[in-house]
């Protein structure tokens, strides 16, 4: 199976069209049918069946979909990386990123390496923690910065962001929850809650009430934008970190926070014993060194 071959894959599958991807990979459609046909032959099953509209993938199709992403992904950053190893003055640096407002520290330490290092490229990738933690297994990630407690720090190298994420509620400043100024766990047992789907630790849930079953989950999420659209909607109250989205004043949503107060920890974290392209390898350093002593939140 080759890089090639792979590519020619992805691109019919995105596109849904022989003829279109042909075009867009300049070569002649009987060439790509070619090569996908070998392919089949290779791997033993059907990738795509024929529809009256055009194509679609088969299950296994669906399956080397996700497959030749990841191997193409991982192909392109291995092209960069040696690429990098003779540009000392730039390189691409791959973080999968929580979103926090504590990422601020992570952009301050990068600052410096930037003005050393004009060509450095940070490219962020915003997702869940456990899709997160697997591409940085797997090498298709470089670092990842991390908002919860459900990781397993032991299984990596990190350093810790001197910010703590408070925990609240955010809701329409029409909500009669609105005019209090802290948010009780009997106030939550009440409404209709939008919750993190990975967010819920074990503190949070012991705040809760110790299970999910005494709470109203009417949605999940793991990006709060669209989150904060639903509470905005009045679709329920989203349960969330402070400073994500736009609670001013001017906003229609609210931010409370939790009483006690509720805060989840944040780390930066990197393979343990893993090989370094140079750029990644002054950017670890400067991390470490940024990171060492304490700052002000």
């Amino acid at each position: 199976m080759e890089i090639r071959t792979l590519k020619y894959f992805s691109e019919i599958a995105k596109t849904g069209n022989f003829t279109r991807a042909a075009e867009n990979l300049h070569v002649s459609q009987p060439t790509l049918s070619k090569q996908i046909s070998e392919l089949e032959n290779e791997l033993g099953k059907k990738l795509f069946r024929r529809k009256s509209a055009g194509i679609e993938l088969t299950d296994e199709g669906i399956f080397l979909k996700e497959r030749a992403t990841e191997i193409l992904n991982i192909a392109e950053k291995t092209t960069e990386e040696f690429k990098s190893m003779d540009e000392i003055s730039g390189g691409d640096i791959h973080i999968g990123c929580a979103e926090a407002d504590g990422f601020k520290f992570f952009v301050r330490a990068a600052e410096e390496l930037k003005k050393n290092y004009p060509r450095i490229r940070f490219h962020l990738y915003s997702s869940d923690s456990d899709s997160t933690t697997d591409k940085l297994d797997r090498g298709i990630l470089d670092f990842a910065i991390i908002a919860h407690g459900n990781i397993n720090l032991s299984k990596y190298d990190c350093v810790t962001i001197p910010a703590k994420n408070r925990w609240g509620l955010i809701i329409r400043r029409d909500n009669p929850l609105a005019e209090k100024n802290k948010i009780l766990r009997e106030d939550l047992t009440k409404i209709p809650l939008i919750c993190s789907r990975q967010g819920l630790t074990e503190e949070l849930l012991k705040f809760l009430g110790g299970t999910r079953e005494k709470i109203n989950i009417v949605a999940t999420y793991d990006m709060m934008f669209n989150a904060s659209i639903m509470a905005r909607e009045n679709f329920g109250c989203l349960l969330g970190y402070e400073k994500i989205v736009d609670t001013g004043e001017e906003s229609e949503l609210k931010f409370i926070p939790l009483f006690p107060e509720q805060f989840s920890p944040m780390h930066i974290i990197w393979k343990k014993h893993g090989i370094f392209t140079p750029i990644a390898e002054k950017v670890k350093n400067r991390l470490v060194e940024y990171f060492s002593t304490s700052r002000e939140m």
